[in-house]
């Protein structure tokens, strides 16, 4: 599949996952790749704690936008940008545009958000998703990549728009929860990329969300992001006495045992990974996207342009008709 193709389909891309199986990092690579292929991209926290600065040597995020990678037309790469969304700072530019700073400044100062939060159960959310959904309609980037809450929040946090729009019959809250809904429902404006590790707990949480985001929510559900994936290593049958003495050397006392545990726990893990990759292609009929385990203590620039082009080598090998999807998840 053309990579064109496949970063034209949905203008917003929301990553969501279980926590730990590398949610931001998988956000980071996606719009990585988008500039790769010269588009421009906004990628968008909402929990402000995901560690995507810290890839980029940064200090934490504000609501304010910050540029991580400038376009370079020369080199046919896209600017990349990111900004945190809370729900305060939401609300204050919303009553700000509409001509109520003073009373904007009030809430801030009172803490009423928090009170009516409790009395309103999503109205957070929704202030967040309401901005998301600006941002989509101004076309602020050629991708808009939002970094989700872990799986469980997820479900509650794109859930809110519906509950909101049957709680609240009329007025800008009505408005503003139908103004998502139908950003949530649309294949051409939204979809979710659900990301998991080769690991029996991530892919049970992922594909039980997969259907809660399904029959809640009916938003177009993207290829499966398999993060984490050890690549395949020919010899590790071999004996590392023999392969030694065939490469003209020696090991020391205790090397070959060594190198033997090692080999056998790398075909263990590999076994184990096929496993889980193999059960979660029967359990959900989704393409999958493999991106490689990196032995790295950190995760920076340079690694994620290795991940950027993992991505696209496994976009390029989709087959276009696999990823037209309905709500349903039926190929």
């Amino acid at each position: 599949m053309d990579p064109a193709q496949f970063f034209a389909a949905s203008r917003v891309v929301i990553v969501a996952g279980k926590g730990g199986v590398g949610k931001t990092t998988v956000s980071a690579t996606l719009a990585r790749a988008a500039a790769r292929r010269g588009l421009s991209s906004l990628i968008v926290e909402v929990e402000g704690k995901s560690g995507l600065a810290a890839m980029y040597g940064r200090p934490a995020f504000s609501y304010d936008e910050v540029t991580l990678a400038e376009a370079d037309s020369s080199a046919g790469r896209g600017a990349i940008r990111a900004r945190t969304l809370t729900p305060d700072e939401a609300l204050v530019e919303y009553l700000e545009q509409s001509g109520m700073s003073r009373i904007s400044k009030r809430l801030m100062r009172s803490g009423a958000l928090d009170m009516v939060s409790t009395a309103v159960p999503g109205i957070r959310d929704i202030l967040v998703l309401g901005k998301v959904k600006q941002l989509e309609q101004a076309a602020t980037a050629d991708l808009l990549v939002l970094d989700a809450p872990a799986a469980g929040h997820a479900i509650s946090f794109l859930q809110s728009a519906s509950g909101l729009a049957d709680a609240v019959r009329l007025g800008p809250i009505n408005k503003q929860a139908q103004d998502v809904l139908e950003l949530l429902a649309d294949p051409a404006r939204c979809q979710v990329l659900l990301v998991t590790l080769p690991e029996e707990t991530p892919v049970n949480e992922l594909v039980e969300t997969a259907y809660q985001l399904e029959d809640r929510i009916g938003v177009s559900l993207g290829p499966v992001v398999v993060n984490g994936c050890y690549p395949l290593l020919s010899g590790l049958d071999t004996s590392p006495t023999a392969a030694a003495k065939a490469a003209g050397t020696s090991l020391r006392k205790g090397e070959a045992g060594a190198l033997s545990d090692a080999a056998a726990f790398r075909r263990q893990r590999t076994v184990l990974q096929s496993e889980q990759v193999d059960r979660l292609a029967a359990a959900l009929p989704l393409p999958q996207l493999r991106l490689p385990y990196l032995f790295d203590a950190e995760i920076g620039p340079d690694q994620l342009d290795l991940l950027a082009s993992s991505f696209l080598e496994g976009v390029d090998d989709l087959d276009p008709a696999a990823i037209a999807v309905d709500a349903s998840g039926a190929p």
